[in-house]
Order: structure tokens, then C-alpha cells, then sequence
């Protein structure tokens, strides 16, 4: 078994070296999911590729189980990958996809059948061994190709994207499947996805990124209740999290405010003090609040605020308010399905402000202690 230790990598492209992933330096443990997250473009595909030898590292070294591997080929870094469009050979069946490889490795054929078969069984397609990939659905498409890389053995596990071509009910499903793949075989994965929802759902870490660039590394627990920066916070979460733009004012000696031109929100004292230490009192920042951290009025008598109803979106346990409160920007809240209000109706709500997250204005870093 491997982790991975990657420092500092690079990918530049072109003649001026324009670098579409900068600085990559991390450590990945032995046996753990880790997700690479992030939108479109963001690197984490070009970094995967990197790690199986599929691109070339511009600078930085990668290391799979203590042995640099920067200049070995894919064949010889002992990993597996599974991609986005399955990659099987349309004319052979799924006993002969998942067995492709093992032949080119000319191992017996006896151990071949019992890898075939111990794979197929592991991801219950023994039925369909005698089948052709036209015969079979997407779900089941993608489970030979989980196959064929379960029965190399490799010390890592790649995936780019695996799921992306699968309806919605079957994505739920094969997360499940690929979760309990990973405890079964007990060796490290690394997955890549542009769904947080995924993310969130199956990795022990998300590394989340942006521009080529590591913007947070943290269980998904801890980004989601303390995110790095605006963008994290707003990337991770459905729906994301609120943002208000609002100055920090002592509204009375040793209390504050978070202000704005059509309401106030009294300020815990510890968050205040956090503020404080940075040097927020009488400047501008961002307020960063949660749809399920915000209440209809009476849960915090004290620091109610009033939004202008205009749309409501249910999705049957919640329904999800969006009120406009005067910030060119509509707030969005989780409330109880059965409210409903009608349009243009004031909806008096109010904030959990011990759950409130502030950044820097003009930077998006959060202010931690």
C-alpha cells in the first residue's frame, strides 16, 4: 500500500509558460479517499494526470509510496485509473475487458479467471461477464471499468470524473458502490469531481481549487463549517451560503455591530473579538451566513431583520426562501416546507450570529482566531 507525497508542483503550457497548476504540494495518506474538487479548468484533472504519468510535471516531484515516479510510465507507477467514458473496447466482452490487461501482462490464465471472477463478484456483475458493453447500462458500464482496474491490484487508485455520465439516481448509487469498494480493497484513492455534493459525500479530505491553485485541504466537515475564504465558502453548499456586505461598528463600548444601510446584527463577543484583533472595527467586510443558520423571527429576538419575499423553492424535507434585503442580492433561508408566503410579503428572520463567518473584504480570507 502508498500514500503520496507531492511537492510543489507545476503544469505550464505554451510558449510563455503559462501555468495552469501552481505550487501542488501535498501530502496523501496511506489508504485514504481524497477528492480533488473544483470548477471547470480549475487544474484538478491536469494534476490527476500528472500523478499517473499522463502529463508531464513541469516542476515539482511526485512520490507514490516513497519512490519518485516523475519520470517512470503509467505501467510502472503500480496505480489504476478510471475515467469519465468508461474506455472499453466495444468488441470484447466484459469477462475479456476486465481480463485486457492482465493478458498483456502474460499472467497465467488460471490466475486471470479467479481476478476476473473475484472482481466481478465484488462488484456484482458476475451475470454479465458473457456480454458486450452495448448490452449493458451505464451503471453497469461503469462497474466493468471499476473491474478492470480492481484486478491490476495497484497500490493507487485514480478516478476523473467516473460518475459524470450517469443519471442522477444512478450517480447516488454508484457513490455507495464506490465508497464500499474503497473500504473493501483497503488501498488509497484519489477522485476527481466538479459536483461538491460528491465531495462532500465520499471523501475523508476534499482539496478544493481554483485557477490551479490548493484554496483549502480539510475534511469535508471543516470546509463546510470553516471554509478558507469566500470562495470555498461559496463553492462548497446547496444552496451556498449567504453574503452580505456590511461595516463593523461599536455600537455601544465593547459590543458590536455588523451594520448595514437597512439593518444591524449584534456581534457575539468572541466573534468581536476575532474583528478586533484583525483591525475590522470601522471597516467593511464580508458576513457569510448558512440558508439553515437563519430563522424565522423569535428563535434571536435580538438581532431580527426584515427581507421582501419572492420566490420559494421546495425540496420536499425543505423549502428554501429567497428574500430580497435591499444588498442587490436575494438571501436565501431554510425553512419548514409547509410556509409559504405570497409575493412581495415581508418576512421578519433572524440570523444565528454565533454561526456567522466573516471575511476580509477586498481579499475573501476568513478571519480565524
Amino acid at each position: 500500500m502508498a500514500g503520496i507525497v507531492i511537492n510543489h508542483l507545476y503544469k505550464k503550457y505554451g510558449k510563455d509558460k503559462h501555468a495552469v497548476v501552481h505550487d501542488f504540494h501535498l501530502d496523501i495518506r496511506d489508504k485514504e479517499f481524497l477528492v480533488f474538487v473544483g470548477p471547470s479548468g480549475c487544474g484538478k484533472s491536469t494534476t490527476l494526470r500528472m500523478i499517473a504519468g499522463l502529463e508531464d510535471v513541469s516542476e515539482g516531484e511526485i512520490y507514490i509510496g516513497e519512490k519518485l515516479v516523475n519520470n517512470l510510465p503509467p505501467k510502472d507507477r503500480d496505480i489504476a485509473m478510471v475515467f469519465q467514458n468508461y474506455a472499453l473496447y466495444p468488441n470484447l466482452t466484459v469477462y475479456e475487458n476486465i481480463a485486457f490487461g492482465l493478458r498483456l501482462r502474460k499472467l497465467p490464465k488460471h490466475e486471470i479467471d479467479l481476478a476476473v471472477k473475484r472482481a466481478a463478484r465484488v462488484l456484482e456483475i458476475e451475470p454479465f461477464l458473457e456480454r458486450k458493453p452495448k448490452h449493458l447500462s451505464g451503471g453497469q458500464r461503469q462497474r466493468v471499468a471499476l473491474g478492470r482496474a480492481i484486478v491490476r491490484n495497484p497500490q493507487v487508485f485514480l478516478m476523473d470524473e467516473p460518475l459524470s455520465n450517469l443519471d442522477a439516481k444512478l450517480r447516488v448509487q454508484m457513490r455507495t458502490e464506490i465508497i464500499k469498494l474503497h473500504k473493501q480493497l483497503g488501498v488509497t484513492f484519489i477522485y476527481v469531481t466538479h459536483d461538491q455534493v460528491e465531495a462532500m459525500t465520499m471523501g475523508d479530505r476534499i482539496v478544493v481549487m481554483k485557477d490551479g491553485k490548493i484554496q483549502q485541504v480539510d475534511t469535508p466537515d471543516m470546509i463546510y463549517r470553516y471554509p478558507s475564504n469566500t470562495f470555498v465558502a461559496g463553492f462548497i453548499g446547496s444552496p451556498q451560503m449567504n453574503f452580505l456586505q456590511g461595516r463593523i461598528v461599536e455600537h455601544v463600548p465593547g459590543r458590536l455591530e455588523f451594520s448595514t444601510s437597512r439593518f444591524s446584527l449584534e456581534i457575539p463577543e468572541d466573534i468581536g473579538r476575532v474583528l478586533e484583533k484583525h483591525k475590522q472595527v470601522n471597516r467593511t467586510v464580508t458576513l457569510g451566513i448558512r440558508p439553515e443558520n437563519i430563522s424565522l423571527e423569535g428563535l434571536y429576538s435580538d438581532t431580527v431583520m426584515t427581507g421582501v419575499y419572492k420566490l420559494s423553492e421546495l425540496m420536499g424535507a425543505d423549502r428554501f426562501l429567497h428574500l430580497d434585503i435591499g444588498q442587490d442580492r436575494l438571501l436565501v433561508v431554510r425553512v419548514h416546507p409547509n410556509f409559504q408566503y405570497a409575493e412581495d410579503e415581508k418576512v421578519r428572520i433572524a440570523p444565528d450570529m454565533s454561526k456567522a463567518l466573516f471575511f476580509h473584504a477586498d481579499t475573501g480570507v476568513r478571519f480565524t482566531e
